[in-house]
């Protein structure tokens, strides 16, 4: 009974922990307490560590993409950006695909003799605007780390391949074809800061497109709105 009692207080207090609100990154609303009862006692963050303002930094990274049914992807990453306020920055951003059947397709072919409608994504780039209007930090193993968590959106170029000539006719090899489209990117992100110009992130970007499917008896249907997400783990620097 101890023993379930100090998980349940373990728990809740990790709860407490990781659901604490992160702080806005303008300082002047940390200490704008004068609507309180004067014998409050009020702590506060301490002044922000990590400035942002009219800085440089560039990352690099791995990820995988998790859209795909058939398709085991990863990729290398890299964006750099220049922050205009404190809270603003402008990123340009470039991602590479490499894609592979995975156990999924490989079943597929092997028990059915069939083959999927497949779009693979090959390469991304981009323009974002970075909103990072939350900071706050996390004391652990006796060591506090700061970290960031930033909003962006964006226009880009997605470059993919697929069979859709191909599928649907049985006699015809399974062939992919280049594709080209336009997509807007919306991201999010926590920088965690290493030392004042090191700093690693984890990206969730997601790429909303539109793109038909595949020919059918030489009819192309009419395009749809599709996304492409990966999760993406970065290193950087900034100065």
């Amino acid at each position: 009974m101890k023993l379930e009692f100090r998980n349940i207080i373990a728990l809740s207090l990790v709860s407490f922990t990781l659901s604490a609100p992160a702080l806005r990154a303008d300082e002047k609303d940390l200490y704008d307490f004068m609507w309180l009862d004067p014998d409050k006692k009020v702590y506060v963050l301490q002044n922000k560590v990590h400035k942002k303002d009219k800085t440089v930094y560039l990352n690099l990274g791995y990820g995988m993409g998790l859209s795909s049914n058939f398709q085991d992807t990863s990729m290398v990453h890299t964006n750099a950006g220049f922050y205009l306020t404190e809270e603003w920055a402008v990123e340009l951003l470039y991602t590479k695909y490499s894609n592979s059947d995975n156990e999924a397709m490989e079943n597929l072919k092997r028990l059915n003799g069939s083959i999927p409608f497949i779009r693979k994504t090959d390469s991304n780039y981009g323009v974002v605007a970075k909103w990072s209007p939350f900071y706050g930090k996390i004391n652990t193993f006796n060591k506090i780390f700061y970290f960031d968590w930033n909003l962006g959106l964006g226009l880009g170029k997605l470059n993919t391949s697929s069979n859709a000539t191909s599928v649907a006719v049985p006699a015809q090899a399974n062939t992919y074809k280049d594709e080209k489209y336009t997509s807007v990117i919306a991201k999010t992100g926590l920088s965690f800061h290493a030392t004042k110009n090191i700093h690693i992130g984890v990206d969730l970007i997601m790429n909303n497109y539109k793109a038909p499917g595949p020919t059918v008896n030489g009819k192309t249907p009419s395009s749809k709105l599709r996304q492409n997400t990966d999760a993406i783990l970065t290193i950087g620097v900034s100065f």
